[in-house]
């Protein structure tokens, strides 16, 4: 039974350092906790987990730290969506003003 919970418990706390590198990939492409609104939550989750391995509910834990792992790729896919957004937006404008130079030249 020991060995058990101990291989849960390394489980957990790999689930744990997944979840902090998948909050500061979120915020290296951009994303702030005070402009998305889903980072807040995953910190926010991430803390909880952390309180519970504290506590040693590591259930809790694990279930936590994966709602703040989901939370914090929602978040980094929305940043990464509206960045590509205002790529293709710039790039229809630049494809706009070069038909008009051309429609104006000939």
């Amino acid at each position: 039974h020991y060995p058990l919970r101990r291989q849960r418990q390394m489980c957990i706390r790999d689930r744990m350092r997944l979840t902090a590198q998948t909050l500061e990939q979120a915020k290296a492409v951009g994303a702030s906790a005070e402009d998305m609104p889903e980072l807040k939550l995953a910190e926010d989750k991430f803390s909880r987990a952390q309180g519970n391995m504290q506590d040693e509910s590591y259930k809790k834990a694990r279930m936590r730290a994966e709602q703040a792992e989901l939370d914090a790729r929602l978040a980094e896919a929305k940043v990464l969506t509206r960045k590509s957004q205002e790529q293709v937006n710039a790039l229809n404008t630049r494809i706009t003003r070069l038909r008009k130079q051309l429609g104006d030249a000939q």
